[in-house]
């Protein structure tokens, strides 16, 4: 974005009081930028979680540089492929010809034999309205001992139908194939990042005799290929509502949904529901509550009236969280969002009533380029790109919730808000690595 030399900074349509805001959009769309905070995940990290499978790309030149910089950077080149589409083979009009050709030639080069193949598809291809039935049957044809999917690189449709994020969920699970159910099999879908094994939902899981069962912690393709046995599947991340009706509709398995919520009587009501969906009755979680109530008091007590600020990268409600750390006596300054979910209105009047003067601060607008703090005020942050635009070393560095769920989360979520109020990071270097919880060359 483009400034004029000793023009300061317009903070129109930036930093807003929460009164001045409407919901679920506080801000008005338009062209966007992207801080250099890396770690919320993308559709390359996303379909590496299905074990034994390769990744081919299908896309122009200029779209394959951030994918392919995503595998380099995760150590998974081995699984990474790309097939470059040129201008004749758009003007040629044999795409499919083109792209059945390609995939066989990266496959039959390939050192190893895959399980599965993720094969992601660009905008050109909706553009050409090339064929893809045709394709994937050739495919499949020409290599029946591999599974293939379709998987999706389509940023003109980001804002219009399924996000690209929904669209990746839905597709993570598409290789599974109906198997005879199991009750003692339960799945917890849609996440990225692997659920602490400290949450309560494991003894909840457990009293109704069942195991819990992630695509994080498959090993193998058979593994994978035996989530399809679960009887229900678990999910909290609103992206993957979607995933789940499509598991719902083609394996015939029941889906629920936990609310991702920090108020006490809101956790104990989702467990209440899930007990009742399993036939039990629910564990009592009185430790559990007690440690997370002590473990907020301890953080208070160490962080006191220290400005906080959080953003929506840190979790799937913002609102939820940043409404328990203010009825525990938490400052929280500004909080760093684009948009709401609708689920969070109720949250979003409450801090709206109690605290209108609390600041709203988008963090895709261009201005926000030139309205990065320097501030030598200590801030605590809570999120990357929190930390990013407050300048601050001192900040939680996790993403999309981390794992941490119900009262177990609350207390790990306190302790590393301590632990990030004394210790400073090291944010430049952090931040930029693409992926939290994978492996990094940086």
């Amino acid at each position: 974005m483009l400034r004029r030399i000793g023009e300061e900074p317009s903070l129109k349509e930036t930093k807003k009081p929460m009164k001045e805001v409407s919901f679920p959009a506080p801000f008005k769309e338009g062209l966007e930028f992207s801080s250099p905070a890396r770690g919320t995940w993308n559709i390359v990290h996303t379909g590496m979680l299905i074990p034994q499978s390769h990744q081919i790309f299908v896309c122009a030149q200029g779209c394959l540089r951030g994918v392919v910089l995503t595998a380099a950077e995760m150590n998974a080149m081995g699984r990474y492929s790309s097939v470059a589409i040129r201008e004749e083979n758009v003007l040629e009009g044999n795409m499919e010809e083109f792209m059945i050709d390609g995939i066989t030639d990266v496959l039959k080069k390939l050192s190893y034999k895959p399980k599965a193949v993720l094969v992601f598809i660009s905008c050109q291809h909706f553009f050409l309205a090339y064929d893809q039935d045709m394709v994937f049957r050739e495919l499949r044809k020409r290599f029946p001992d591999i599974s293939f999917t379709d998987c999706y690189m389509i940023p003109t449709l980001r804002k219009s139908g399924l996000t690209p994020d929904q669209k990746m969920r839905i597709q993570l699970y598409s290789l599974l194939s109906p198997k005879e159910k199991r009750k003692d099999k339960i799945n917890l879908i849609g996440s990225n990042l692997p659920i602490s094994k400290s949450c309560e939902l494991f003894r909840i899981v457990k009293a109704a005799g069942a195991n819990l069962q992630m695509i994080n912690w498959c090993k193998t393709y058979e593994e994978y290929l035996d989530m399809a046995q679960a009887s229900l599947n678990l999910y909290y991340e609103p992206l993957a509502k979607m995933a789940a009706e499509d598991l719902k509709q083609r394996l015939g398995q029941e889906a629920f949904y936990l609310p991702f919520v920090y108020q006490e009587d809101r956790i104990e009501n989702a467990y209440e529901k899930l007990s009742q969906k399993l036939g039990i009755q629910k564990p009592d979680f009185k430790e559990e509550k007690a440690s997370a109530k002590k473990a907020l008091k301890e953080a208070y007590q160490v962080i006191g009236n220290t400005p906080i600020a959080v953003d929506y990268t840190f979790t799937f409600r913002i609102l939820s969280f940043v409404r328990m750390l203010l009825e525990h006596g938490f400052f929280v300054r500004e909080i760093f969002a684009d948009m709401f979910l609708p689920e969070e209105k109720e949250d979003f009047l409450w801090i709206k009533e109690h605290y209108p003067e609390m600041v709203i601060s988008p963090t895709s607008r261009p201005q926000m380029r030139f309205l990065v703090e320097k501030s030598e005020e200590k801030v605590l942050a809570i999120g990357q790109k929190a930390a990013y635009f407050t300048g601050t070393d001192y900040f939680v560095n996790v993403v999309e919730s981390g794992g941490l769920y119900g009262f177990d989360g609350i207390f790990q979520i306190a302790n590393q808000m301590k632990e990030a109020f004394c210790h400073k990071k090291d944010r430049k270097i952090l931040i930029q690595r693409k992926g939290y919880g994978c492996e990094s060359c940086i």
